[in-house]
């Protein structure tokens, strides 16, 4: 018998007849002889809906009173789900962030889990109900309802199973693993049997939509093993997601390709080479709540230089507008934009003890007559930006060079 915490996300539970068939499926863990505990998200939709509501009443909604209500979501699906699960004969019992409690601090919408009681959690469990806990949500230590931020279903679902001491943490979701690249672009992909914490971080953050980066952050600091699985096919082993081993280690050099459309380029040419330049230049776009993502600088034979980097695309015009006041601040000859890029990212802690991945990566890009504007690395990974329409050539492309399409997945 083992404890395993699953999460179902909107899609899993956005209808009755979806929520029954989640029903069915936490049964069959159940005949098993496991503990459950269930984590669900709001009905598909839902949570969108309610913030429109909030914003046609005013433009600006009081944080407070926001998550005060679109913490309303989880809560319906919950006892939703307990109904069915009785109506089949199952005890089970739904609560609230607030009554588990999930502490949080007082960041509202975007709080940060401090603490988790389980007592309450643990008692049914010995007593055989079967726990089912809204997700997204917690409580401050003065009481108020707090929201953990876009994708906290995964965040809380992580968080329990840490705190539980769980054998495994199952996210339910649309998809049945983590592919080596998105099956859209390349028909090729395969799923992964197993992936290390460092990758799947390294594939989130880098485009990636399987999983929230916040709860793998999470399984990577408290070791909880982590499993990606459909909630839509029947049977599959999905992708188990935890820390390095001997048997990971034999995987390919490259474990996956990532990719994110969602990137605009920024120049400032000809600014003066002297101490400080960097943050005149990005301190205003830091103070202005936007995050920097790749940065180059190249420094010239006349003591100038031309400094590169991308941010968010949504961000593209208001960088533009702080950048043409920088601009005149620290002499600088012109700046430059290009909202119509993408970077491609090779993840793989392979990495580590191969060489030539960079090489053979240009190469390949070179072949298909692919220009490289930026490039970035780290320990598993080598980022580059190029122009937008290339990026699913390029995609493909690497997914064949790097033997992808079949090697090392199933």
């Amino acid at each position: 018998m083992a404890l395993i915490v699953q999460k179902y996300g909107g899609t899993s539970v956005g209808t009755p007849e979806r929520i029954q068939a989640v029903a069915e499926r936490v049964l069959k863990w159940r005949a098993q002889g496991h503990q459950l505990v269930v984590v669900v998200s709001a009905m598909s939709g839902e949570t969108n809906r309610l913030i429109a509501l909030a914003t046609a009443v005013t433009a600006d909604p009081d944080p407070r009173e926001l998550d005060q209500m679109v913490s309303t979501g989880e809560q319906v699906t919950i006892a939703l789900l307990a109904m069915a699960l009785q109506s089949r004969g199952a005890p089970a019992r739904s609560y609230t962030g607030a009554q588990v409690a999930v502490r949080t601090d007082k960041a509202y919408t975007k709080a940060r889990i401090e603490h988790i009681d389980v007592e309450r959690m643990q008692k049914d469990l010995q007593s055989g109900r079967i726990v089912i806990v809204a997700g997204f949500q917690g409580v401050d230590d003065e009481g108020n309802i707090t929201t953990l931020g876009r994708g906290g279903s995964d965040t809380t679902g992580v968080a329990l199973a840490a705190a539980l001491k769980a054998d495994e943490c199952q996210i339910y979701t649309d998809v049945d693993g983590v592919y080596t690249t998105d099956p859209r672009v390349v028909p090729q992909a395969r799923r992964l049997e197993r992936i290390t914490f460092e990758e799947m971080l390294e594939m989130a953050s880098l485009g990636s939509k399987v999983l929230q980066i916040r709860s793998v952050e999470f399984a990577g600091k408290y070791n909880v093993p982590l499993r990606v699985l459909s909630s839509f096919a029947e049977g599959g082993a999905g992708t188990l997601i935890t820390v390095d081993s001997e048997e990971s280690m034999e995987q390919p050099v490259i474990s996956g390709i990532a990719f994110n459309r969602d990137e605009a380029k920024f120049t400032v040419r000809g600014v003066p080479d002297i101490p400080g330049v960097a943050f005149r230049i990005l301190g205003p776009v830091g103070q202005a709540n936007i995050e920097v993502d790749m940065i180059v600088q190249n420094v010239a034979a006349d003591n100038t230089t031309d400094f590169t980097f991308t941010v968010h695309r949504n961000d593209y015009r208001k960088v533009l507008s702080i950048l043409e006041q920088v601009s005149r601040d620290v002499g600088a000859k012109e700046v430059t934009a290009d909202d119509k890029i993408a970077k491609v990212s090779l993840v793989g802690v392979g990495m580590r003890s191969h060489a030539g991945v960079a090489s053979q990566m240009f190469a390949t890009l070179a072949h298909e007559n692919i220009n490289i504007q930026m490039i970035s690395t780290s320990e598993i990974k080598i980022s580059v930006v190029l122009q937008e329409k290339y990026m699913e050539l390029a995609v493909r492309a690497l997914h064949t060079a790097f033997g992808l399409d079949s090697v090392g997945v199933v």
